[in-house]
């Protein structure tokens, strides 16, 4: 019995994926684990692997083309099989794409029945006249006409090859993607081919006339549509509860100074103070597990290990990398990671893995230089942790009111209510004041 090849769900809510490219064609053998087709989805490139060994046949959607979750995309034959060994597996085309595929059915094997004038239309358009349907015993001029009208009509959902990141800046700079060279497989563009494209535009001669475009509505992308829906059910959902802390991070700045000395000795990157925050959150987190929890079918259950997310901001929208098991890595290890999760993730190059799992999220704002703010817990997480920017302000350093000049951060604390009481979440975000404002034991420590 061949072996169906099944389009896996790639997240929970995850519905359709768009077909990339197929990386083996119809006969080619194909090992197990083997990449086979690469999609995108609404936040990612990825690839799917065979699920078997043998020879790929009967593909039944093309490149460019939506099909749903747990779908049946194509077909394994074993050692000994042949195509009369395929089972009838509808497709999910469009309705014009079924009533073409029905004709050609109604008359497939029979003789083709046509006037001289439409075989020769036929022949000079290079389609087979079995696509058309006749009206009557034989196929007109007036069939074609109607067919041809028809077949125009259905374009393919990319009609420009690019990954989503090209996508996205294409987008953000009004680039048209038809006019870019691409250099990625197949001529597919790449984000610096785009890049390229708006430098090359930057050198041009501007047009007076350009600062009175008028703005025309923008279509929301699906990036844009999953955030504005999972956000929404979220806030519904989800009772949320805000607490704010000023943390003094001068020990801790003098500690990450201290580091990063030792790091460029050994050629390591300097230690952003988003790593920082990582180690210290996964530390903090492993003492407050209801900080690092989910709620299903109403019981608590609690993560072993601290997966820490970092929301990042794209050109149209917004993503969240995962540092895995962060609680158990050094910090150079957690900023190799997020440098790398950061380039990829702008690169529109992270995969499935490193956008699951995440337990606990961060999303700084400070660089923008953001005060503080509140953030929407990321389901199914318990809390989510909102960073603003250093600021240095004057605070009474003692009990005599000596006043000093010191870098103050606000973190505000989002917690789910229904995990997490208010006292819960004030004494894990005290811990973490204590942990950052006094940080030597927990680096030194990792």
């Amino acid at each position: 019995m061949p072996i169906p090849f099944i389009m896996p769900k790639m997240d929970m809510d995850q519905e359709e994926v768009v077909i990339d490219q197929w990386l083996k064609n119809e006969g080619d053998t194909v090992e197990k684990g083997e990449p086979v087709i690469i999609v995108e989805t609404d936040k990612i490139t990825s690839e799917i692997e065979a699920p078997a060994e043998g020879k790929l046949a009967r593909i039944l959607y093309k490149e460019n083309q939506v099909v749903p979750v747990t779908q049946v995309v194509a077909f394994i034959l074993k050692e000994g099989e042949t195509e009369a060994d395929l089972p009838h597996v509808e497709t999910a085309d469009d309705e014009t794409q079924q009533d073409t595929h029905q004709s050609k059915s109604a008359i497939e094997g029979k003789p083709i029945s046509a006037t001289s004038l439409a075989k020769r239309i036929a022949e000079t358009e290079g389609f087979d006249l079995r696509e058309v349907p006749a009206v009557g015993e034989k196929i007109t001029k007036e069939d074609i006409d109607a067919y041809l009208q028809t077949r125009c009509k259905i374009k393919p959902r990319v009609e420009s090859p690019a990954t989503p990141a090209a996508r996205r800046f294409a987008l953000a700079h009004n680039v048209d993607l038809k006019t870019v060279e691409g250099s990625g497989p197949r001529k597919r563009v790449q984000a610096s081919d785009v890049l390229n494209a708006v430098q090359q535009m930057s050198h041009k001669t501007p047009d007076r006339q350009s600062t009175a475009t008028k703005l025309e509505p923008l279509q929301l992308t699906s990036m844009r549509r999953r955030i504005a829906e999972r956000l929404t059910a979220s806030y519904q959902n989800i009772p949320h509860i805000f607490l704010t802390v000023e943390v003094d991070i001068s020990r801790a700045e003098k500690v990450r100074k201290q580091l990063n000395q030792k790091a460029s000795t050994k050629g390591f990157p300097n230690i952003s103070i988003t790593t920082y925050l990582v180690k210290v959150i996964s530390v903090c987190l492993m003492r407050h597990p209801f900080l690092n929890a989910y709620l299903k079918d109403e019981r608590i259950h609690f993560w072993e290990d601290a997966h820490i997310g970092i929301a990042t901001a794209l050109e149209d929208g917004l993503i969240v990398p995962v540092i895995h098991k962060a609680n158990k890595l050094s910090i150079h290890e957690i900023n190799r990671q997020v440098k790398t999760l950061s380039q990829k993730a702008h690169e529109g190059s992270l995969s499935r893995e490193e956008i699951q799992g995440g337990t606990f999220t961060i999303s700084n704002l400070g660089m923008y230089g953001i005060n503080s703010f509140t953030s929407i817990i990321n389901q199914p997480q318990s809390a989510i942790l909102s960073v603003g920017a250093i600021k240095r302000r004057p605070v009474v350093v003692d009990d005599e009111d000596s006043i000093n000049v010191r870098p103050l951060m606000n973190l505000t604390l989002a917690a789910d209510h229904r995990i997490i009481d208010g006292a819960i979440a004030a004494h894990f975000l005290v811990d973490l004041k204590d942990l950052l404002e006094d940080p030597e034991g927990v680096i030194n420590s990792g």
